[in-house]
Formats: C-alpha cells, structure tokens, sequence
C-alpha cells in the first residue's frame, strides 16, 4: 500500500483553489498526517509551496504522475482537528482560499516558510526570536568552588545550586557576566543549554480573592446563564443591560463557574482600546490563566500567547476578533461584549463574522455564547425576541445610579450668536464648571485630522488622494495632507492650487482641531488626544487610558473608541461633537450606529454614584434617533427601526451578499460586474425556490482605492447552503470568462453597503 496526502497549498487563486494529491515519502511516513504543514513542489517549476494536509488517504499503487511532498513541520506545529474544522468552515462560508483559512486561524509566527539547503528545499519557522537560552546544573558535581573555579564562575554555578535552571539574561545581569562564562561552565559539562519558549507577562497586576458582589438583578442574570452554561449543550443568548448596568461582573461570575467546571473561555472585545481594561479585570481575578490575542501584539508576543494556549496553560483567552480562533480544547463559554460592533467582521479575506465563527465553536463544543450590549445590533435583538436566543436584561445602573442628564444644543443657533468654533457655549460652561470641581470629560468627535477637505477658492477643486477617489485630510500636528484609504501624504501641503494655482480654503474639522480648540479656551487643562495618529506606537491604547484614569489629564478627546466600555470614575461630563455627518451615511445601519455610538459615550458619565450630565451639539436636536439615544430608549429605537428593515427588505428579514469587482480601469470592473449579474441570474432560473434579488451593478461609495475601481453586486438573499451552492456554480462559471482574469473577485456575506 502506498500513502497519499490531499494538500491545500499557498498562492493559490480562487480559480483553482484546490486539494492537489501528494505522494508521502518513507522517510516522512511517520511524520505526515493531517494538519501537517508541509512544503510541495507546486506547476511546472515544481517550486516549492507550503501548504496543509487536509486528508491522508493509502491506495495499492501509487500512479507515477504523483509528486513527492519535500518536508514536514514538527508534530506539535500541526493543525489541530479543531482547527481543520474552522478552516473548512471559513472556505465554505466566505468562499476565500484554504490558505487564506489557515493564515486567519493561526498566527503569523507558527507559519512556516521554504528555505533553500544543501538538502534541496526545507521548511523554516517563520519567527525564531520566541525561543530563550536556560541553564540548567549537570549530574556531574563542580568539585571544590573555593579552588577548581574562578569568581564569576562560582557565581553562576552557586545560583544554579539555589534555583535548578535560569534564564541566560538573569545569569548575565545578576552575576554580572558574559556570555563566554557559561560557554566555558557547558565546555566542562557542570551544566548545560536548553532552549525554552519565552514567556510573556502583558498587564500582570497582582489576584483579588474579594468576592464578587452581585445585585439582586445581576444575580438573577447570572443563574439563568449559569443553568444554561451546565446544560452542556450548545446555546446563544442576549444579555441587554443600559451601560454602567454591570454586565462585567455578570461576567466574572459566570467565567468563574466556567473554570470550576474544568472549562475554558473566551472573552471578546471590538476594540484594541478596550483590550487593556477588560485584562486588568480578568487577570485581577484569574491570574497568569489568561492569555491575550489581538493585533496590537508584534508577531513574537502573539505567537507565545498562543504557544500558551495551545500547550494548555490559560483557561481564559482575552482579545478582539481574530481571539474567537484560539485553540481552547475544553471550550465552555464565549462572550462577544458590545457585539453589534462592524470591527467583528473582517475587511479582507477570509470575510468572517466573528459571531458566525462563535457560533460554529460552540455547537463543536456544546458551549454557550453570550452576545452582550447595551445597544445590541438589530439582528441579535430580533432573534432574542422571537426565542432563537435567550434575552437577560439588566434595566438599572449598578447602585442605582441614575442616567446622565443629556442636553442638545442646537449649532445653528450657535453660529446666529456669533461662535465660528466648534466648541459651542453651552458646553463650554459645562467644561468649566466640570474642571472647576476637578472632574474629568470625554469629547467624542468621530473624525481624526485637523481639517477635512482643501477647496480652490477659483476653480473649486478639491486636493484628492491621487490614487484613491477621496479627498485629503489635512494633519496639522503632522504638516501634511493625509489619504485615510491607502495613506497617502502630501508634505508640505501645498501652497496654491495645483489645477490653476488659485487660493486653498480648508473646511471641515477633526480630532486635532477640536484639540488646538480645547488649548485655546482651557489653557490650565491637560488634553489627551485618542486616534489612529496618537495611537500608532505600541502600548499606547493602555498606557493613555492609564493615564486618564491615574487623573494625569483632565479632557480625554477622540475617535469612537473612547466611546465605548471606558469606565472612569472621575468622568461627569460627556460631549459630542459632528454628529450630523453620521446620520447622512449611506449605510441601511446609519441610524442603528448613530444610536448605538451616543448611546454608548453618553453613558460613560456618571459613573461612581454621582448623576452625569451629557451635552449633543446637532443642527437637528429634535431629530428622533438623537432624542431615544439621549433617553437610552432601546425598545422604542428598535419598534421603529425593525419596522423600516422590514418594510425595506434589510437584516434580519434577508442576508446580504456584496460581489466586488477590482480591476485597473472602471470599464473592466463594470464590464466585468455586468457578466456576472447575467450568469446570475440565468442560474437562479433552475433554483426557483431560492429568494434572491440583485442590486446593480453599481460603483462602491469610494470608487477607486490604491488605483483599482470598484463596482459591486448587492444580493438581498437567505445565506444557507443552497444559496452558496448557487453562487459557487456561478463563480465556477464566470471563472472561464476573459474578463475573469483581469478582474478581481471577492465575496462579502456581511456587508452594510447597500
């Protein structure tokens, strides 16, 4: 008999994104099986390719077209079965690559890739760095120190005598060494080398052992989840609570039932700002069993996280989204807090919802997922009102404390009484009298940069990306003119026009302008400034929150993420600032995200007892979604929202499927868009039962990006295995086309363009 492999190999198109039948060598029999990463000769070249075994198969004589697979990766860097799962599970639910599967499911530093040697070609680990030098005492004894050995000698071998084994950097520091010392001490065989895998402390902060203490309300939502938890068999349910309700001690309790029943957790978060507080608390409470997965971390840092994880040594993985793929084998829980967030649904390939993925685990591990929100999405909501999840509400702040006063101020009548600021009066006198009794604010303004768009004052121009079809933001700290697509800059800004040289107006106002503004009229206050330009360097989402909470500053201003899981207990002031421009989005969900996002930064005030207060600026303070995000008025947002989503035909009533189409000129990707929505509809004829309607084609709302034009197909459909067999046979179909292969093609199952 004579063994096979089926391989998914790397680079591989979509167009012929296949298992490729290998022959298993003698020498590696015993080291291939699946979830082996191994490197194949690959076309006519037989260049080498990594690729995954996903199946190993014996058949009684081995056809000689079959190639020979070069090398193997050690047993422990194999694919778990679990994890063969989720990559067959990403490649039939967002039609990406197999490759592209296993790239999401593990991190870049357990991949391997091909290194040329005198043997031919080999795999190499991607990282290297994560592996530390130990020394550890031999069996052979030293003899007499005082005599046979010198001073730094007998320092290192005296602390070997104390602690067994020592890393090499505390041998060197402590014994105040170099690195020939412990050559000369391994050369005479008194002790000896190991390489280990470095350990990795993020957040460490000492264990409280104080009891956690419910309220009556919070102890009635944790029993509930508690029973459903030991039922051992797969469930979903809502937790809704109004912010500051207490949904984190809710779950602490239940993370602490999941490790006395021998089980593990994850515990999602939708921001990297966030991650920081959500560790403090956890790790507060279960110590070094927590390991941590987002993309904040280098790739060394991630890859011994996750060493940890996969070696058994958390019960508790804490991150953002890509953490749902953390190889937890006894997996009891997972926690999706803030869950209708769009950053857990990923931009580039593999496209996942990391709710579908949660969902797929727990029905593996007949473990219980818990969606959680004071402005849970629409979709969630409805499936908990009509049973499929099981609702939990926490109506009341924890102590009681009663919900921040909320104001609107009307700009225009700001603009009547002369202020050309963005800072109106109103809430100028409230920053006062805040910092007067020194007491800490939150601004939100979801728009980073200075000033958004330079205009011609002659010819009207605008300064656009010059590969993307958006205009420049203009950076003032930076002194430069900045693409938010694809990052171009322009630096310096330009003087004049360069259309016909005329006179540049800049219009428009960010994070950085409402800063300078801030310095302007508070000048003894101290202003920390959050968005993706402050935040760039690593660390630095923990160590400003830090910051903020140590009262180093006293007006924290930023992007949406300080408006979401913050909790401050000096914060009694919360303003929001150019609002107006998020209830004009083209999105189906505007005004679900406009409520969800003030909603959410209004109630980050008052949060230690006291009552807070709330001032919105708007052009429209009588508009209907500010005034139920203002009351934090879920029930009536949503009686009037699923209302419109039915009547339109929007999620959760259909799914929606967006086709993008890139290509180099705008013709090829509508030429292209076109061929498809024919092949389309000629297949949905034989699937008559399938409901499906097309929308376009049509250009995205940002037509070109990185010089490539965009247009998309929007298909209003039910996402079930039938549907995705159609659009397969489609795909398949459209592959053979010209066109095919100067466009390219990706598919989006959960996209809110419309």
């Amino acid at each position: 008999m004579n063994d096979t492999v089926q391989v998914a190999v790397s680079e591989a198109a979509i167009t012929y994104d296949k298992c490729y039948t290998y022959a298993v060598p003698d020498s590696l029999q015993a080291s291939v099986r699946p979830g082996s990463m191994v490197l194949v000769p690959f076309g006519k070249g037989n260049a080498p390719r990594m690729g995954v075994v996903l199946a190993r198969e014996q058949t009684e004589q081995l056809p000689p077209k079959y190639k020979t697979i070069f090398d193997v990766a050690p047993e422990k860097a194999a694919l778990t079965p679990e994890l063969l799962k989720l990559v067959d599970f990403l490649k039939k639910r967002t039609f990406c690559s197999y490759y592209e599967a296993v790239k999401a499911v593990i991190p870049y530093g357990a991949l391997y890739k091909a290194v040329k040697t005198a043997d031919g070609p080999r795999l190499q680990k991607q990282l290297v760095r994560h592996t530390q030098k130990w020394y550890l005492r031999t069996d052979l004894e030293p003899g007499n120190l005082s005599c046979r050995w010198n001073e730094k000698q007998k320092a290192v071998l005296e602390k070997l005598q104390q602690v067994d084994a020592a890393p090499e950097e505390a041998l060197l520091e402590g014994c105040h060494i170099t690195p020939s010392v412990l050559e000369t001490l391994c050369s005479r065989g008194v002790i000896r080398l190991e390489l280990r895998d470095r350990t990795l402390e993020l957040y460490s902060q000492p264990v409280s052992s104080r009891p956690i203490c419910l309220s009556a309300e919070q102890q009635s939502v944790a029993d509930g989840l508690t029973e459903m938890l030991q039922q051992g068999a797969p469930q979903v349910a809502l937790l809704h609570g109004v912010t500051s309700s207490g949904k984190t001690l809710v779950f602490m309790r239940l993370l602490e039932k999941v490790v006395l029943l021998g089980k593990q957790a994850i515990v999602l978060v939708p921001e990297i700002s966030l991650t920081p507080q959500m560790i403090r608390r956890i790790q507060g409470r279960f110590g070094d069993r927590v390991a941590v997965q987002h993309s904040a971390l280098n790739h060394t840092e991630r890859l011994l996280q996750w060493q940890q994880i996969q070696n058994g040594d958390v019960d508790i993985v804490v991150g953002t989204r890509s953490a749902v793929f953390a190889p937890l084998p006894q997996l009891g829980l997972i926690i999706m807090d803030e869950e209708q967030e769009h950053t857990y649904r990923s931009e580039n390939s593999p496209r996942y919802s990391a709710h579908d993925v949660a969902k797929f685990r727990i029905v593996q591990a007949n473990a219980l997922l818990l969606f959680a929100s004071a402005t849970p999405s629409l979709e969630s909501y409805y499936a908990a009102k009509n049973g499929k999840y099981r609702l939990f509400e926490l109506c009341h702040r924890y102590g009681n404390t009663p919900l921040p006063q909320v104001t609107m101020i009307d700009t225009r009548e700001e603009l009547a009484k002369g202020n050309v600021g963005q800072i109106s009066y109103p809430l100028t006198d409230a920053i006062n009298d805040v910092l007067s009794r020194s007491k800490q604010v939150i601004l939100l303004m979801n728009r980073r940069g200075y000033q958004t768009v330079g205009i011609c004052k002659k010819c009207t121009s605008v300064l656009k990306c010059s590969r993307c079809s958006v205009p420049l933001v203009y950076h003032k700290s930076q002194s430069k003119l900045m693409c938010h697509h694809c990052g171009e800059t322009v630096s310096p800004p330009p003087a004049a026009c360069p259309e016909c040289g005329g006179e540049l107006r800049y219009t428009g106002f960010g994070t950085q302008w409402i800063e300078e503004e801030l310095a302007e009229k508070f000048p003894a206050a101290r202003v920390l400034r959050m968005d993706q330009d402050t935040t760039g360097k690593k660390d630095s989402h923990r160590q400003m929150l830090a910051d903020f909470a140590d009262r180093k500053y006293d007006i924290l201003v930023g992007t949406q993420m300080v408006a979401k899981g913050l909790d401050f207990a000096d914060v009694e002031l919360v303003g929001v600032i150019g609002v107006d421009t998020l209830l004009l989005n083209q999105s189906y969900r505007a005004f679900e995200q406009v409520f969800a996002l003030v909603t959410q930064v209004v109630g980050r005030s008052g949060r230690a007892g006291t009552q807070g207060q709330a001032l919105i600026q708007t052009v429209d303070p009588s508009h209907p979604i500010l005034e139920l995000a203002a009351k934090q008025d879920y029930p009536s947002f949503y009686q009037q929202e699923i209302a419109f989503r039915k009547m339109n035909l929007y999620p959760p009533f259909c799914n929606l499927c967006m086709i993008g189409f890139q290509a180099d000129t705008e013709a090829a990707a509508l030429a292209a868009a076109g061929q498809f929505s024919s092949l389309l509809q000629q297949q949905a004829g034989r699937f008559a039962d399938i409901p499906l309607r097309i929308i376009g084609p049509s250009a995205y709302h940002v037509l070109m990006v990185n010089n490539k034009y965009r247009y998309k197909l929007t298909l209003k459909c039910r996402n079930d295995n039938r549907f995705r067999t159609l659009l397969w046979q489609v795909a398949s179909e459209y592959f053979k086309l010209p066109v095919a292969g100067r466009v390219s093609l990706s598919f989006d199952f959960h996209s809110d363009e419309v």
